[in-house]
């Protein structure tokens, strides 16, 4: 009908010659039936309801005809013109906008942001904070292109009769989304408050917790029988029992938290973390473990299997050892806690470490002669100490030669390198001056004579002779 210009929409009439229903006509033609069911769903009298959809229909029959009438299409057209000529000026001066705004933010802001770095100390990196201003002014203007394309082609569609469908979709792809969103929101916000709650509630019980531990580690607060040392690994262990009490807790109350989806997702990352973390574990309870035992410290000169070092860092999971050579080892905690641990400076500040080296003499060189130039060569040596005195031990009679170990207290155990070679150097020129060899002899042959000392040589020089 509306597509027939000869037909005139005010040819159509209600019939209510019917006890139970009323006809809307075309003429001879009816088109719908109106029964006392329909008019009860939509509240009103049948009659009343006819009425009002035979001039629905006839106003749809007009506006039909309207939207396909060669003056509404010649203006919409002009219409559709000036908003594509809209839409490229905005999307210039959003572009010549964003061009400025990218320009002032490099001139102005970015050397502020670099006197705020320098000022705090570079607690942050500048280069990071202009990354993130740079990616949110690009999301920005992204947005507003979209924006813009999305209103430009709303309008231009629903222009005219053929495209306005696609504009009703177009419309309702944007606004069911965030109609979705709006009322999950709101279903959610309950639980929201709760958890902005038991967030603020954590995190100030966690700042309590690192001041009391703080105030430990610094001397304020002093627990009988508790290390200031344990202090932060201690408030490290509470931080993360306190951290999963809150999730246990919150668990219940995250938006989406009872879909099957949420609940797999929960499952799986559950199953990565028992199979992946056995080595995290071992590490992190290696760690808390040695915290707990005081092996050693930060600043200790320790031995772990065949790496000896300087302990730089002591973590949780890992320990940092600068090696002589000034080499940094990275040895897991687990490892640690396996092996046998030497820690040359636990009692090197109050008994001194004994340093001890071995030589091996002939028994045709008086023991005492021996002695005396190894404890003159230890005495020699700086970084041993006078006090402690130095001392000789024979630690072994073997079948061509004496071992001879001489010992001496050292409390700088951070250059055991330099001490050890200028003992051995101070050894070395020691015996030279007395001519003495430094040798194991082998055994070839039995001697023509015997390889004793007779008395008249045991005390040598610089062997003292006893009063």
């Amino acid at each position: 009908m509306a597509r027939d210009e000869s037909f005139d929409p005010g040819l159509l009439t209600v019939s209510n010659e019917e006890p139970n229903r009323s006809i809307i006509k075309a003429g001879d033609s009816e088109l719908f039936n109106i029964f006392e069911e329909d008019a009860a769903l939509e509240n009103s009298q049948r009659e009343l309801l006819a009425v009002v959809y035979r001039d629905l229909i006839a106003e749809a029959i007009l506006q039909y005809r309207s939207d396909r009438s060669i003056d509404r299409l010649f203006n919409n057209s002009l219409l559709a013109l000036t908003a594509t000529a809209l839409f490229i000026f905005l999307l210039w001066a959003i572009t010549r906008v964003f061009r400025w705004l990218v320009s002032w933010t490099e001139r102005d802001v970015r050397r502020s942001v670099q006197d705020l770095a320098s000022k705090t100390h570079h607690l942050f990196h500048p280069h990071q904070l202009w990354t993130l201003v740079a990616g949110l002014l690009r999301f920005l203007r992204i947005v507003a292109y979209l924006t813009l394309t999305y209103f430009y082609l709303n309008a231009v569609l629903g222009l005219y009769p053929w495209t306005r469908p696609f504009a009703r979709t177009l419309f309702r792809f944007v606004v069911n989304p965030l109609e979705s969103l709006w009322l999950g929101f709101v279903s959610a916000l309950p639980n929201l408050i709760f958890l902005v709650i038991l967030w603020v509630l954590t995190t100030y019980l966690l700042k309590f917790f690192r001041a009391f531990f703080r105030a430990i580690e610094h001397g304020r607060i002093r627990l009988e029988s508790f290390e200031a040392e344990w202090a932060m690994p201690t408030y490290k262990i509470v931080r993360i029992l306190v951290i999963a009490f809150a999730i246990v807790v919150a668990y219940p109350y995250i938006p989406g938290s009872d879909s099957l989806a949420f609940k797999g997702v929960t499952v799986f990352v559950g199953i990565l973390l028992s199979l992946g973390s056995s080595s995290l574990i071992a590490n992190l309870l290696a760690g808390l473990s040695m915290t707990y035992r005081g092996a050693f410290r930060v600043g200790d000169r320790i031995k772990v299997g065949e790496t000896v070092g300087t302990v730089e860092e002591l973590k949780v999971m890992i320990t940092r050892v600068r090696t002589p050579k000034n080499e940094f080892v990275v040895i897991p905690n687990s490892n640690i806690l396996n092996s046998d641990v030497i820690n040359y400076s636990q009692l090197a500040k109050t008994e001194g470490l004994l340093l001890h080296t071995t030589v091996s003499i002939g028994y045709d060189t008086p023991w005492r002669q021996v002695e005396a130039m190894l404890i003159e060569a230890a005495r020699r040596t700086e970084g041993i100490n006078n006090t402690p005195a130095p001392f000789m031990l024979q630690t072994s009679l073997g079948d061509f030669a004496v071992e001879y170990q001489v010992n001496g207290y050292c409390e700088d155990v951070k250059d055991l390198p330099r001490i050890y070679s200028n003992l051995h150097a101070n050894i070395q020129d020691v015996f030279n001056e007395h001519g003495v060899q430094i040798m194991s002899p082998a055994y070839v042959a039995d001697p023509e004579t015997a390889k004793l000392v007779p008395p008249e040589r045991w005390h040598e020089d610089p062997a003292l002779k006893p009063e």
